[in-house]
């Protein structure tokens, strides 16, 4: 894609991606968008490989995905959806927005090595700058995570 309007279509590959987000290795947390329904719900996955940097030291012989970081995948794909969105708008996208809050955060199992995260964010509501999301994230069809994440506009103060 390019500065122009570029229409998308399922799946969005990690290509894509990396043109719709600022982040990059080894902080890009999100593969692949399955499911889109613009302005109000994105699915996307996460394949976690033994060969994530993390893994190193978190946990020497029992590898485990370290819960801020599927918090940050679920934040980046609620960007993922402002930005599909706001291009199927026929713009180049929304502000880039950042964590701004993440409330009622929960882990209810593991994530290691060889799991698929698939994230579940759905846009509650959007006033002004800011974007409120649910997000929750799933191994096998099974809630692994969930938060509610608040999202400011970026100022170019």
């Amino acid at each position: 894609m390019n500065e122009q309007t570029t229409p998308f279509h399922l799946p969005v590959n990690v290509e894509q991606i990396q043109q719709l987000l600022p982040h990059r290795y080894p902080f890009l947390l999100v593969d692949r968008v399955i499911e889109i329904v613009p302005d109000q719900s994105v699915v996307t996955l996460k394949n976690v490989t033994i060969n994530e940097p993390f893994f190193q030291g978190h946990f020497p012989g029992h590898p485990v995905m370290p819960g801020v970081l599927i918090v940050e995948a679920m934040a980046q794909s609620a960007g993922l959806l402002t930005q599909i969105s706001g291009r199927m708008k026929g713009n180049n996208g929304s502000p880039l927005f950042y964590l701004a809050k993440v409330d009622n955060a929960r882990f209810n199992a593991v994530v290691a090595p060889g799991d698929q995260l698939r994230m579940e964010v759905s846009l509650k509501r959007l006033l002004r700058s800011m974007g409120l999301f649910h997000a929750r994230a799933l191994v096998d069809g099974k809630e692994v995570a969930s938060c509610e994440l608040m999202c400011a506009a970026r100022s170019d103060k």
